[in-house]
């Protein structure tokens, strides 16, 4: 008998209503980059247990490392539970399920992955950002292989294997005036989509081009964002105000836009879980629910959002299959109490190519990178970001040369009714403990910048 299932046969025991139990074992490989050398390579292989009970509607969780301590962790919670209150919309855990393994979201070769070639492969990322401009190099590379099982009393078993690999490169010059930075970043599920290489020069490119910034006045400005940039701004501006409980409770800056128009009619807003390669992709969210693909946005038109089981049950609906158990640096985690999550936040590319949007732009600036980005005013939709690095000014359709550091103010419901090119130069993106995206440039006009 298996840790799980002697787990749901103490619940049975104990006469509890519903379990279910999340068993996540993780192989994590990190190679560390400082000084323009590898300083650190190791490896982790943890294992843990996460259990969620309810009785008489009341929920209760746990988390633990050791299996032998399961029965004893869950007679604590089963007493602690008489002073939690009541949940009473509580309609039931899921039943049984059909799991498929998806492509693009497992690798063998990255899970047999040595540490002399994780080694190889950061030192590949060095040698391609050096250069003479570039004074030092640092970044990581993170590799990660996961078996994940979840069971619960309702008769739903499925595990799933899953393997991930994200790399980022930070080159930063003091050739010039002053210090500038640039950076290069890329994930993927496999190993064969992934460009050590494309990491270090996008780091040298845009550090080297950024050398001897011009101060920006503060002026209103045509952006474009590139795939990073956007990253940034999918993660943490605009994926919150699609959250339903969020959405419900009216704290979203479209709350009261559901099908109506909040963007131009090219934007569509996707979350989708079946992508190949995506870092977020699953055939089954993290509490046994089917994912779907489903727009979000779609021809700038606000479709749908996104939740997990119980927070539908306090709105009297249904979970559109995002219950997420997200873990660190990627994949899942034994976390007991799902939150509700994207699995993939996608934004379908267009047809320009950045050259294009540049040409098209007569008072503008290219932003490679952002920072300190978070909403200042939800319900408004209001943010603030700072652009520090990878900036370009562009004048009359040409780039004229880097640009210092600006800080962004701005409406999130004013720059979906602004963009007016998206690309065609689609990539994956996720920052650091942050929402894995998929996601081309854009621009966006009428925005107010503040020199710094």
């Amino acid at each position: 008998m298996s840790a799980l299932e002697k787990a749901l046969s103490n619940a049975k025991k104990l006469k509890i209503d519903e379990c279910d139990v999340a068993l996540v074992k993780k192989k994590i490989t990190t190679v560390r980059i400082t000084d323009s050398e590898i300083v650190e390579i190791k490896q982790n292989f943890d294992q843990s247990f996460g259990i969620r009970l309810i009785h008489n509607k009341k929920i209760a969780s746990m988390q633990m490392t050791k299996e032998e301590e399961i029965e004893q962790t869950m007679l604590k919670a089963l007493s602690a539970s008489s002073n939690i209150k009541s949940r009473r919309l509580w309609k039931g855990l899921p039943y049984k399920t059909k799991h498929v393994q998806l492509e693009g979201t497992f690798d063998e070769k990255l899970e047999q992955i040595s540490g002399s070639e994780c080694t190889d492969i950061a030192q590949n990322m060095i040698n391609s950002a050096d250069n003479y401009k570039v004074s030092t190099i640092t970044g990581s590379l993170h590799i990660v292989s996961e078996k994940f099982e979840l069971m619960n009393s309702n008769g739903l078993n499925f595990s799933d294997k899953a393997t991930y690999i994200s790399g980022i490169i930070n080159a930063e010059s003091e050739h010039g005036e002053t210090p500038v930075s640039g950076i290069g970043h890329a994930c993927s599920r496999t190993y064969s989509n992934f460009s050590p290489e494309q990491i270090g020069k996008d780091a040298k490119t845009m550090c080297v081009e950024s050398i001897n910034p011009q101060k920006i006045d503060s002026d209103v400005y045509s952006i474009i964002f590139e795939p990073y940039s956007v990253g940034e701004l999918l993660a943490f501006v605009v994926a919150a105000n699609f959250n339903f409980k969020i959405f419900s409770e009216k704290k979203s800056c479209f709350s009261n836009s559901y099908e109506k128009r909040i963007a131009v009619e090219e934007l569509d807003l996707v979350d989708d879980p079946h992508m190949s390669e995506g870092i977020g992709t699953k055939s089954i969210d993290d509490e046994g629910i089917d994912t779907k693909k489903q727009d979000l946005i779609k021809k700038g038109i606000f479709k749908n959002t996104f939740s997990n089981l119980f927070d539908s049950y306090k709105e009297e609906s249904q979970s559109t299959g995002n219950a997420s158990r997200s873990g660190s640096p990627m994949g899942r985690s034994s976390e007991p109490i799902p939150t509700s999550s994207p699995h993939n936040l996608k934004i379908n590319p267009r047809d320009y190519s950045q050259e294009e949007m540049i040409k098209e732009t007569k008072h503008g600036l290219l932003v490679g990178r952002l920072w300190y980005t978070y909403a200042i005013n939800p319900i408004r939709g209001d943010f603030s970001c700072t652009a520090r690095s990878g900036i370009r000014i562009i004048e009359n359709g040409k780039i004229i040369g880097p640009g210092k550091s600006v800080r962004i103010i701005h409406s999130l419901p004013n720059m979906f009714k602004n963009i007016s090119a998206i690309g065609k130069n689609q990539r994956n993106v996720i920052q650091w403990a942050s929402l894995p995206s998929i996601t081309p440039s854009l621009r966006a006009e009428n925005i107010a910048v503040n020199a710094i």
